[in-house]
């Protein structure tokens, strides 16, 4: 590895480390990864405000605690990203979105936001995401096309679309992103980076999102340490979220070492009804049979539950609908195409059936819950598909009508609450990221990042062509 990429792709752990021993500092850490962020956005627009003079003044404050030796959290002079559905303190939080008023109060950070600068995280800036997280693309009305770094005329994926695209090219180690269908997973798939979509509730969010439930917050990074590194931060309580788990002491770094010997793990190709793409499902189930090389017992379970597809679409257009609602019609030609088309079925949608929609949901919580009294966890590919083109909202239009029908293995997991990471598991021929879904029981996030530092001990370093 040359210097440059040594520093571009180091872990959090390892800057952490060089920050002790004065090998680095954060300021020279910082500064290489403005200068990176230069050259790099203009290819992959991954940022809708850098803010370098916060970053650098955080960074010479890092610098002098170190060498007082009094590190302020765990986090002390590391670089990290927000994702722009976060308030951060000083900057407007637009949302991908023309209809957000820049105008007004941005004094507060949320939960997440706060966690981190309590921790000493160098903030540099907030990241890109499709119009109110709605898709999981990466473009939006506001800020333009993100792309892949892997390929520049592929999407990152979204909705957490600048923070995938950040991480996987070398611009900080770790990325605040939500997760409401799959939006830190997919991306995560799509850039061959770590993304865990904690247990609801495991990271306090405030305001609360539009799609109630659904939605957690969570970190994306290149290593599994470094994203249990950066919960144990995030996971930190905050009176804000009424929905917040109750507050523990956990590192969630402890015990990811300790491997997946004896538990008993299923594998599902399918679900029992996704259409994967033959490359996929071979580097998949290939990925599946590393863990029996790890110790474990692996079955085949090819269907575990019916596609939860139209209870999914049934919550999350009504709460699109929800996102739109009050703006005046004259603002529709503002707004993503899609997300006004997906409002207006929300608006068609009675309290009956939203009501029925959540029933299956908590329907399917049960049968996840029963399904792990027999297995510790269970693997998945985790798209279906490669990184689709920019511009391009579905992958088959003659038997898609809407971005979940791509993404069939994402959302039914953020019905049922539970844990779920993607972590990458090889390319294409073409080259483009290949992720393995890997789903813990409900609150068992600890299991989940154990079993996934266990299968990234079996994977090569990847990194995308990408200069400089």
């Amino acid at each position: 590895m040359n210097a440059d990429k040594d520093i571009a792709y180091a872990s959090a752990t390892s800057l952490l480390d060089r920050y002790s021993n004065r090998a680095l500092s954060p300021v020279e850490a910082t500064r290489f990864l403005l200068d990176r962020l230069d050259a790099l956005q203009p290819k992959i627009n991954a940022f809708c405000i850098v803010d370098r003079d916060g970053a650098l003044a955080a960074a010479r404050d890092s610098e002098r605690r170190w060498q007082r030796g009094e590190a302020v959290g765990r986090l002390d002079g590391v670089p990290v990203t927000i994702k722009d559905l976060m308030l951060m303190r000083g900057f407007p939080t637009l949302r991908g979105s023309r209809l957000v008023n820049p105008d007004q109060d941005w004094s507060e950070d949320a939960p997440a936001v706060a966690r981190l600068r309590e921790a000493g995280a160098v903030i540099l800036g907030k990241t890109t995401t499709p119009e109110f997280g709605w898709k999981a693309l990466g473009d939006s009305p506001l800020t333009g096309i993100t792309r892949n770094p892997w390929d520049l005329s592929r999407t990152p994926g979204g909705s957490s679309a600048g923070a995938a695209a950040a991480c996987a090219a070398g611009i900080g180690p770790l990325h605040l992103g939500s997760d409401g269908a799959g939006s830190i997973r997919i991306p995560a798939a799509f850039t061959s980076i770590f993304g865990l979509k904690p247990s609801f509730g495991r990271v306090p969010a405030y305001p609360l999102s539009a799609m109630g439930l659904l939605a957690h917050l969570g970190p994306l990074a290149r290593t599994v340490a470094d994203a249990a590194l950066m919960l144990t931060v995030l996971s930190q309580p905050d009176y804000r979220d009424s929905y917040a788990l109750p507050p523990d002491d956990t590192d969630w770094c402890e015990g990811i070492e300790d491997g997946v010997r004896g538990w008993r793990i299923a594998y599902s190709p399918t679900l029992g009804y996704a259409k994967v793409d033959p490359e996929i499902a071979a580097a998949t189930t290939e990925a599946a049979r590393q863990f029996e090389t790890l110790g474990a017992i692996v079955e085949e379970a090819v269907t575990i539950f019916s596609s939860p597809r139209e209870a999914l679409f049934t919550l999350w257009a009504a709460g699109a609908a929800k996102l739109l609602n009050g703006y005046a019609p004259d603002k529709l030609e503002l707004i993503d195409p899609g997300l006004v088309a997906t409002a207006d079925e929300g608006k068609r949608i009675s309290a009956v059936d939203y009501l029925g929609a959540d029933l299956v949901r908590t329907e399917l919580g049960q049968r996840m819950a029963a399904f792990h009294q027999k297995y510790d966890l269970l693997l998945t590919p985790m798209m279906p598909v490669g990184a689709l083109p920019v511009g391009q909202d579905l992958n088959d239009p003659a038997t898609e009508r809407h971005w979940i029908d791509w993404s069939p293995f994402s959302y039914p997991f953020n019905m049922t609450r539970q844990p779920a990471a993607s972590i990458p598991c090889g390319l294409t021929r073409a080259g483009l990221p290949i992720g393995l879904q890997i789903v813990g029981p409900l609150y068992a996030d600890a299991r989940v990042l154990r079993a996934t530092r266990a299968f990234e001990t079996t994977q090569p370093e990847r990194w995308p062509p990408l200069a400089p």
